[in-house]
């Protein structure tokens, strides 16, 4: 499968509001949501797009002073374990190597394979919060990246 990473533009807002309510339908992000990120200019909003233009997923990561948060990342199902979320987070990894002294997330504790993806990419649980999600009600696993010390 051939996709490129690129920042993301309003262009791509429906598109990536249709395919966020597909893989968090209890509780997406709305298109207003996003449109917030793209207008801030300390949040990097990436986008993989595949043949056609085609929205295959995406990450948005806000920094507060040396400090990133990956606040959103999906991939569509039908792209998933193809290697895009692998690609997002390689792009977000480098941009932070160069620019943050830390990457936070926070994570579903039941998502075991996107806990190893961020493990492979050098992330480590350092706690939980609980009853942090809703439908179904879970702990998050927070997880961090740190760059420097």
């Amino acid at each position: 499968m051939s996709f490129h990473i690129i920042p993301m533009t309003a262009g791509h807002l429906p598109q990536v509001a249709a395919l966020e309510k597909i893989c968090f339908p209890a509780d997406p992000w709305s298109e207003a949501l996003f449109r917030e990120a793209l207008e801030n200019s300390r949040a990097a909003v990436l986008l993989a797009q595949g043949e056609g233009d085609a929205v295959l997923g995406y990450a948005v990561v806000s920094v507060v002073l040396d400090e990133g948060n990956l606040d959103n990342i999906a991939v569509a199902p039908e792209h998933r374990r193809q290697g895009v979320a692998d690609a997002l987070l390689s792009a977000l990894t480098g941009f932070g190597r160069e620019h943050l002294a830390a990457l936070m997330l926070e994570v579903r504790a039941s998502n075991a394979p996107a806990i190893a993806l961020y493990e492979k990419h050098g992330f480590a649980a350092v706690g939980r919060r609980r009853n942090y999600y809703d439908a179904p009600r879970e702990d998050a696993v927070l997880m961090t990246l740190i760059f420097q010390e």
